[in-house]
């Protein structure tokens, strides 16, 4: 079972970019999700608490500083702006409206690592909302597991999305294409196989749900009060 270290969220219009630091970032054990414009990142905040978030100051659209102006206080989480040579006008502003690092483009990618992990060593810590217990079923979405009786299950990524928005949510029902816009699915069929295996890990018996249940016409809820 892999424990990440943190989920990261990744903020850059350059696609090359953003695939490179993901790909080391997921090489070093941290789970990453990607926004390709600050706009695109205003969405992913609302719904998912993540643990840091690495920022492109220039960008097409709102700016990093922008975003960060607007949203820092709102989402509580460090940021560390990735800035091109020449900017140290916007890295002092970035440190002002609060930005808790920079780091100037081209980077090394270890040094990256080095400044996140000094980070989340100092910010960090686990949130006890994100661990419930619930008759014999205990959901991690800090650690990514789910303990039901004597078993153990993985969450994945989308599951982790949609249980968080749900466990956060508790008796609040979720339609299909919502549920499709926060983990990028838009075929209805694919959104019901990915809550059919999150039954076969929550309930003791998937084919007569008790937490996790179908709204007729509405969409998902999860009962867990």
């Amino acid at each position: 079972m892999n424990n990440f270290d943190a989920h990261i969220l990744v903020v850059d219009d350059d696609d090359g970019i953003r695939d490179l630091v993901k790909k080391y970032l997921n090489e070093n054990n941290f789970l990453i999700t990607t926004a390709q414009s600050a706009e695109d990142a205003g969405e992913k905040v609302k719904i998912i608490k993540f643990d840091l978030i690495i920022l492109d100051i220039m960008m097409p659209g709102q700016t990093g500083l922008e975003f960060l102006s607007e949203n820092k206080k709102k989402i509580n989480t460090p940021v560390i702006l990735l800035t091109a040579k020449g900017e140290s006008k916007e890295r002092i502003e970035g440190l002002e409206v609060g930005a808790d690092d920079y780091l100037p483009k081209p980077f090394e990618p270890k040094e990256l690592i080095l400044r996140i992990r000094n980070i989340l060593s100092k910010t960090k810590k686990y949130d006890t909302k994100r661990v419930i217990k619930f008759d014999n079923i205990k959901i991690d979405l800090n650690k990514l597991i789910i303990h039901k009786n004597n078993e153990e299950f993985k969450i994945n990524n989308t599951e982790k999305i949609i249980l968080e928005k749900m466990i956060n949510s508790p008796g609040e029902s979720f339609a299909r294409d919502y549920i499709g816009n926060l983990i990028d699915i838009d075929k209805e069929r694919s959104i019901d196989v990915i809550i059919t295996r999150l039954r076969k890990k929550i309930e003791i018996d998937p084919k007569n749900p008790k937490y996790l249940q179908t709204i007729r016409g509405t969409g998902y809820v999860l009962w867990i009060e």
